[in-house]
């Protein structure tokens, strides 16, 4: 009878040993439920901080645009203006750079390429002829859609800067 040698039969209880330890390294291998809870906190903590910011910068871009835009149907009045000999009437209100007004034979437009433009908080700007604080007023109420307020909230106007 042949006996297999001590080292082949070391060799083959460490083989067995190996494989039982890859097999609980295995099962044990991943992240811990807490492990998990202080990452997905972490990342919380992160998008609070910068949420803020971008929100904030979404809100100056729309004050600028605002801006812009009140700057460019100014232009389109006084080009109105200049063709008329006046600016439309409250009445007649934006429009009249689309559409010819009844009465004015001398208009030229349309004096915008599109459609008149909503405010960047998605309502129509407010337009007196004769204005109070010029020959017309021209604005938008800001991100509440009421008359004064600050910060993003304040009144976007043709007159001030």
């Amino acid at each position: 009878m042949i006996y297999p040698s001590k080292t082949i039969l070391d060799f083959r209880f460490w083989n067995l040993d190996s494989i039982q330890n890859r097999q609980s390294k295995i099962q044990n291998s991943g992240f811990t439920l807490v492990e998990l809870l202080v990452v997905m906190v972490i990342i919380g903590l992160l998008a609070a901080l910068v949420a803020p910011r971008f929100i904030r910068q979404e809100e100056k871009a729309k004050l600028k645009a605002a801006k812009a835009q009140i700057e460019l149907l100014g232009t389109a009045l006084d080009t109105f203006r200049l063709d008329i000999g006046r600016y439309p009437t409250t009445q007649e209100g934006l429009e009249a750079l689309r559409a010819q007004p009844a009465g004015t034979d001398k208009w030229d437009g349309p004096y915008l390429k599109k459609e008149v433009p909503l405010d960047p908080w998605g309502r129509p700007y407010s337009y007196r002829s004769p204005g109070e604080h010029g020959p017309y007023d021209l604005l938008s109420y800001g991100a509440d859609g009421a008359p004064g307020g600050e910060g993003d909230n304040r009144d976007i106007t043709s007159w001030s800067g």
